[in-house]
């Protein structure tokens, strides 16, 4: 009787380490991928493009090295704003870039880094992931052969650096600035003049008055840029509430990958853009304590009602003409404001509830 357990558990465990050995033999003997990305962003750009970078280290761990991935930042590739062009091509597989610098050549790709007066990163993540805005997102793209995934978020970003104090409307009549994505729109309905500026030539254009105003990111990578140097006023945020880079992929790679590394790759971008907001938050906790104690000469300003006022109106009113004029605008639009409308009730009942309640202590 023993001789017969025996029997069967050495037959079991054969089959078993066969099935294994298969496995492994598929996975080990199976093609390496080398796979190009573009970045928008120049080499050693902290944080954003931390996020890439660590997708890539990801994707070749999971993959037991059976994906490869290198990565050529701006200052090689010489088209910090090409990035779509060049991974649409096949010129490279993979983009890292934000969607939003697409919308002059493809405007409903406008609709995925953030909306001003919009969704929190939280509620934004929602909504991509189980509200239905990843299938809108490959309605977008599909059409020019591209996949687009979540590529890493800031959280809320800062209003801006301005050269003078904004007490009126009038006051934004003229005004030129880096500001991109529907934001940018909005400032220009209500007279300003918005631009969209590499990141490394921001510093110079702002300090050669070539604009007076920016928006980048807010203290996480703000104050290694240096604007405080030459802007004094730095105002709150209205316009990108939860900044989403993006991860864009080339359908015919994508296409060959097999099954797993599909997976893999998917959960590499997904692992590292979460990661890349946790890091954000915490630099950006980490340079505000600095910028506070060695730069005391910085004004923060929050926008005058008046002016928040003027621009959530022009912001609605561009929102209904986009959704006038194109159908899959509309339904994109539609989607954020029904899910914006459900989870904000959400958010208003748990951490404002919560931060009030704290606010409430120290009266």
């Amino acid at each position: 009787m023993k001789l017969q357990n025996l029997s069967k558990v050495v037959a079991v465990a054969a089959i078993t380490m066969t099935s294994l050995s298969a496995s492994y033999t598929m996975a080990a003997d199976g093609k390496v991928y080398r796979l190009k990305m573009a970045e928008t962003w120049n080499a050693n750009f902290p944080i954003f493009g931390d996020a890439p970078r660590e997708m890539a280290r990801l994707a070749e761990e999971m993959s037991d090295g059976r994906l490869k991935i290198t990565i050529d930042s701006a200052n090689k590739h010489k088209a910090p704003f090409g990035v779509f062009d060049m991974v649409r091509s096949g010129q490279y597989d993979l983009g890292h870039s934000a969607s939003y610098y697409w919308k002059g050549k493809v405007p409903n790709t406008l609709y995925f880094t953030t909306m001003p007066f919009g969704m929190t990163t939280p509620e934004q993540y929602g909504w991509f992931y189980y509200g239905g805005g990843q299938a809108l997102s490959d309605k977008v793209y599909s059409k020019f052969g591209l996949r687009s995934f979540p590529g890493g978020n800031t959280g809320n970003q800062m209003g801006g650096w301005f050269q003078k104090e904004i007490n009126s409307v009038e006051d934004l009549k003229g005004l030129k600035m880096r500001i991109p994505g529907f934001a940018g729109e909005v400032m220009a309905k209500l007279g300003a003049k918005p631009t969209n500026i590499p990141s490394g030539e921001l510093f110079t254009a702002l300090e050669r008055r070539t604009i007076d105003a920016l928006e980048w990111v807010g203290p996480s990578l703000d104050l290694r840029m240096g604007f405080h140097k030459i802007a004094p006023y730095y105002y709150t945020g209205w316009h990108e509430p939860a900044t989403e880079l993006q991860f864009l992929v080339n359908e015919r790679t994508w296409k060959k990958l097999p099954d797993d590394l599909r997976t893999i790759l998917r959960t590499s971008m997904k692992l590292s853009s979460y990661d890349m907001y946790i890091q954000s938050y915490h630099e950006s906790a980490e340079n505000w304590a600095k910028m506070k104690q060695e730069f005391p000469n910085i004004e923060v300003k929050s926008f005058p009602s008046s002016v928040m006022k003027a621009m959530y109106d022009a912001n609605e009113s561009l929102l209904a003409e986009k959704a006038a004029e194109d159908p899959l605008a509309k339904e994109i639009l539609d989607s954020q404001a029904q899910y914006m409308q459900k989870v904000r009730v959400w958010t208003n009942i748990s951490d404002r509830a919560y931060l009030d309640s704290l606010d409430n202590l120290a009266d």
